[in-house]
């Protein structure tokens, strides 16, 4: 399976995409896979630094630096991709209520407008699991104002996922959620679909997205659909 340049399925290997949030524990799976599977001739990852890669992936990744705050004056860097990934986000510890309302809503919605504007014409977003604009809980509130704003930018396809807690090992230390993620790993041998996911299916859900024909102009994938279509791509190694 490949990528075609329209961003839809099947199709020879060529077009372009880009990350956003590639730093992340779910950006930094979804760039292993798309480096290891080459399914796009153009790969770039846009963000406010580069990062640290081996040779053989540095030298097909495209990095692109941004100021997210003057995100407008960077309209080049979304210009001439067919997929748009996204998985930007931070927390409200990390950066504060307002800071964690403008990267994880604001940032977002507006590169989905640049993108848009530069020709993207499938955009795939990371969102959570019971996110809600009506939601009496800032994070689920702001994770569902932004899967509206990225719906009414008018892509020809948008995709919008809402994993469960995200299973991962994280190069920060969060020790309230490493217990938590060891307990969910525990329930998740039971309930594998109901609680929680780990990052790379995820990261394969987001590839599968792109690669499976139709769905929609917009679908949403509850952490159910995730698993299932996370398991459409087979693990690398494994093909």
């Amino acid at each position: 399976m490949a990528a075609g340049g329209g961003g839809g399925g099947g199709g020879g290997r060529g077009g372009s995409c880009f990350v956003l949030g590639a730093s992340g524990e779910t950006g930094r799976a979804l760039l292993r896979e798309l480096l290891s599977r080459r399914l796009f001739a153009r790969v770039a990852a846009i963000g406010r630094r580069r990062l640290s890669l081996g040779g053989e992936s540095a030298a097909a990744l495209e990095q692109v630096v941004v100021d997210f705050e003057r995100l407008s004056e960077h309209a080049a860097a979304f210009q001439g991709h067919d997929v748009g990934f996204c998985c930007l986000g931070t927390t409200r510890a990390k950066a504060g209520r307002a800071g964690f309302i403008r990267v994880d809503r604001d940032y977002v919605a507006q590169a989905a407008e640049l993108a848009r504007a530069g020709g993207c014409k499938h955009f795939i977003l990371q969102s959570s699991q019971g996110a809600n604009e009506h939601s009496y809980y800032l994070y689920l509130r702001v994770k569902g104002e932004v899967e509206n704003l990225v719906q009414a930018v008018g892509f020809d396809r948008c995709t919008i996922l809402r994993p469960a807690v995200l299973l991962c090992t994280r190069q920060e230390s969060r020790p309230a959620e490493w217990i938590a993620q060891q307990f969910l790993s525990l329930v998740a041998r039971v309930f594998p679909t109901a609680y929680s996911v780990p990052v790379e299916t995820v990261a394969r859900a987001m590839v599968a997205s792109v690669l499976k024909p139709g769905g929609g102009k917009v679908e949403v994938l509850e952490n159910k659909a995730i698993h299932e279509l996370g398991k459409a791509v087979p693990q690398q190694g494994t093909e």
